[in-house]
Formats: C-alpha cells, structure tokens, sequence
C-alpha cells in the first residue's frame, strides 16, 4: 500500500504543477461523427504520449448534437462539421474537407438508372436520414430530397441499412470507400450534385471566450497536420470520381 500511495500522490503533485503552468489537466472533445475515426485514434494515442497527465475525453455525436457540448461548456473542443447555423459564441479554425457522397446497395433500383439522376427519380424512393438528437436544429432539414425518408439518429445504422437497400442516402466517402470498391455500394450520379461529392467543412470550435490550452492547442494543430500529410480530401475525391464511372 505504501508504494501506492506514494505514486498517487507524485501523481497529485504533478498535476497541480500542470495547473501552474497553464497545461490543462483534462481536455475533453466533441468530435462529429462524419470525422474519419482513423485520424481521431492516431490523434489519441499520439496525446496519451505527448500530455500523459492529461486524460483525454471523447465524445462523437452528429449534427447539432455535436456542437451543443462546446455550447454548454461541457466539452472545450469539437470537432464539427459546418451547419447551416451560426453560433456568435464560438470561433473556429478551419481543419479540412469530408466528401459527402450519395450511395445505395447495388442492388438498389437507382443503382442501375444508367444516367444522371434527375431528382424527382430519387423522390420516388426512401432517403435514409440523419437527424439530429438536439434542438438545434428543429425544423430544418440537411440535404433531404425526398418526401419519403426514414429518420436515423446513428450513422452506423444508418450504413447497415443503405447495405441492405432498405434506401438511399448520403455518406462519408471514407465510411463507404471498401464498399465502394467491392461494388456493394454505387454512387449515385445526380442531376445538381457534385459528382465528387459534396464537401463538408470540418473545423475546431471553442468558446470564444475559452481558448484552447496547451494540450487543445496541440491536439488541433496535429489534426491539421495529419489531415495535410494524408492528403485525404484529394484521394477520396479521385476514389469517387473512379468508382462512379466518371474518370
């Protein structure tokens, strides 16, 4: 027990030093669930080595769920995708792009249409939703097209049921790239989309009278850094466009 105690309380006193120095003592994030997960883990562990001291917390919600932790004062950092919606009380920092592409099973009668896409053909068939587990955004509707659309508040559910041609719908372009390839999910060519995709504008956000710590600080600028080192937003446009047949 003495040797326990020992290290519990070297523990205690080197935290209270990282309270001196300004060194957050727990740094807890929002991060959006269209966020490739790939980035988030490496970012963790790198974090883990970097601020040992410092527990990292970590939350995925979607939408404007995922911004209302940073608005509370819950969480000191998200990251979030841009929304239709502005917030006076944080600021952001731009991270880089999510290619948001439209997909159904293969088997999916819009699947083998055999032309651009008009959009009153998608109306006829169920879109696959996300919606948002918030308030924030009550009453407004994030790229739906058709008046036919089941609601889904978990985008992993969302993704079994676009496999199993229960409908059609938007998504990530890393989630559904193996997919893609294997050809158990198309891309739908629509009239009046980019063919690539949309993009969506992934950012860090915080309170714009909390800024960032050291550890924030750090944890930001190594996103940004692997994001720019992977290259990512290029690759999955180029996937895209490949496996769409547009290339």
């Amino acid at each position: 027990m003495g040797p326990f105690r020992g290290n519990r309380a070297d523990t205690l006193k080197a935290r209270a030093k990282l309270m001196a120095s300004g060194l957050e003592t727990e740094l807890s994030v929002v991060v959006d669930v269209f966020f490739p997960t790939a980035l988030v883990s490496a970012a963790a562990k790198a974090f883990a080595s970097q601020f040992p001291l410092t527990p990292l917390r970590l939350f995925v919600e979607g939408l404007g769920a995922a911004y209302q932790p940073v608005l509370d004062g819950r969480c000191s950092l998200g990251i979030l995708v841009a929304l239709p919606i502005t917030f006076p009380s944080l600021v952001s920092e731009r991270l880089g792009e999510v290619p948001l592409v439209s997909v159904a099973a293969a088997s999916h009668p819009l699947a083998s249409f055999g032309q651009r896409i008009p959009r009153r053909e998608l109306a006829k068939h169920v879109q696959l939703v996300l919606t948002d587990r918030s308030d924030l955004m009550a009453g407004k509707d994030y790229g739906v097209v058709s008046p036919s659309t089941w609601r889904l508040a978990d985008l992993s559910t969302k993704y079994a049921f676009l496999k199993d041609c229960v409908g059609w719908g938007g998504m990530p372009l890393h989630m559904v790239e193996k997919d893609i390839a294997e050809g158990t999910l198309v891309v739908l060519d629509v009239d009046d989309m980019p063919r690539t995709g949309f993009m969506l504008t992934m950012s860090a956000y915080h309170q714009a009278s909390e800024p960032p710590g050291p550890a924030g600080r750090w944890l930001i600028d190594h996103l940004k850094m692997s994001w720019e080192q992977r290259g990512r937003p290029t690759q999955a446009a180029q996937v895209a466009s490949r496996t769409s047949g547009l290339s």
